[in-house]
Order: C-alpha cells, then structure tokens, then sequence
C-alpha cells in the first residue's frame, strides 16, 4: 500500500475524520470501551490546531485518509504528538512513511532531536525507525498509566 499513498499537509476541515482515524488505530490494539473514552480528548485534533501541529496526513489514491502525524514544538527539540494509522493500512508500510517525512520535515524545521510518548504496542515500530526509548512519562488519559517515551536524535542526511 505504502507505495501507491501520499504524504500531504492537512486541511482544518479534515480534523473530525483525523480524530476518528486516531481513535480507530486506538482500538486496533483490543483497548476496551472506558479506556478509549478516557483517550477521546487526548486524541482529538480541533480544526484550528491542524496547521500549528504540522498535521501531516496518509491519503490512499482513492481519498481515503489512511494515517496522521503531528510534529509539535519548537526547534531544536520537538514532539510527535499524534501518530496513526487506520487499522486496515497498519503492516503496509503507512507508518513507515509518516515516520519518514516526520523526520525530514523536523530536520527542515531547524529541529535536532524529538521525542514522544509511545503506546506500549508500538515501541518495536518505533525502534525500528531509530528511536529509542529514554524513560517513561505519565499518560495524558489514563491517572496511573505511564508510557514508555522515546526520543529520536537527528543526524544530517
């Protein structure tokens, strides 16, 4: 699939869809109703956001918008706030994509390093792009969970 998807900005008007993608690709990984709808805030991109979080999105050649990333922040060190990818696009190299203009758009962007707070279900995706995991940080949902965070240190081409 990865080959046939563009990597866009997003439009303000697109950020309902976005929010229901990110809390699709929530559900992927078997997370119950409750705890889903603790992560609805988190996960909820407002149209007037869309621009200032460098919204990044997927787009499948049929329209279908298959994945999101933010890049938050200010250089030299910024955030992946948001990464997502519609459950039936994860394992087709969507991720890998977002990932990839993530971390061009951040080197652009002046930034040297960016870091984010990992679902535990994603950590191995996330190291095989080169991240890797400096701590753990609370969660924004869920009082007493706590998240792996992992960071990716950029180097010039």
């Amino acid at each position: 699939m990865s080959q046939t998807v563009r990597i866009r900005a997003a439009r303000p008007d697109e950020a309902e869809q976005l929010s229901a993608l990110a809390l699709r690709s929530k559900a992927h990984w078997g997370y119950d109703e409750a705890f889903l709808a603790a992560c609805v805030a988190e996960l909820t991109l407002r149209a007037e956001e869309v621009a200032r979080r460098r919204t990044a999105v997927a787009e499948a050649p049929d329209g279908r918008l298959v994945g999101l990333a933010t890049l938050e922040g200010r250089p030299p060190r910024g955030e992946l706030g948001l990464m997502f990818v519609d459950p039936d696009a994860i394992g087709g190299g969507v991720g890998r994509l977002l990932f990839d203009h993530v971390r061009e758009a951040a080197r652009a962007a002046g930034f040297t390093r960016f870091g984010w707070a990992a679902d535990p279900n994603a950590v191995p995706f996330y190291e095989a792009m080169g991240g890797r995991r400096v701590g753990s940080v609370p969660s924004g949902s869920l009082p007493g969970r706590v998240l792996p965070l992992m960071e990716l240190e950029l180097r010039g081409r």
